[in-house]
């Protein structure tokens, strides 16, 4: 690294992402990054992956107990599929709040949704009229 200023669109290092991934809040310079993270394409599918990583890892431990697969399936799957349902479902309300931890607006969250139905609506427009 030559040391110079960082800019807004650099990525945040290994220990930083991981850190941030499960809570901690990044620098200022790194607030492009955020909102692109949060509220881009793929977010909600990112968030999930964040959340049900340590639920896998924690209820793959339990495997380890000696018992049949029946068991063993019966202890996890109960578990872990509510989990995977509830993280995408309530992705976007973690994502809000994650970028009201980074002092950003919560409705950034949104943004590429947005973006892509305003441009819906233009293309519809421009081709039939308002």
């Amino acid at each position: 690294m030559d040391g110079g200023p960082r800019t807004a669109r650099e990525r945040p290092g290994f220990w930083q992402y991981i850190a941030y991934s499960y809570g901690k809040v990044l620098p200022p310079q790194y607030r492009e990054w955020v909102i692109r993270d949060l509220g881009g394409p793929g977010a909600n599918f990112r968030m999930a992956i964040r959340l049900i990583l340590p639920a896998f890892v924690g209820l793959g431990l339990m495997w380890l107990i000696p018992a049949s697969l029946f068991v063993h399936v019966g202890m996890t799957l109960p578990i872990f599929l509510p989990f995977v349902y509830f993280s995408f479902v309530l992705g976007r309300v973690y994502r809000r709040h994650r970028l009201q931890v980074h002092g950003l607006d919560p409705d950034l969250a949104d943004w590429w949704a947005h973006e892509k139905d305003y441009a819906l609506r233009r293309e519809y427009e421009d081709r039939f009229g308002r």
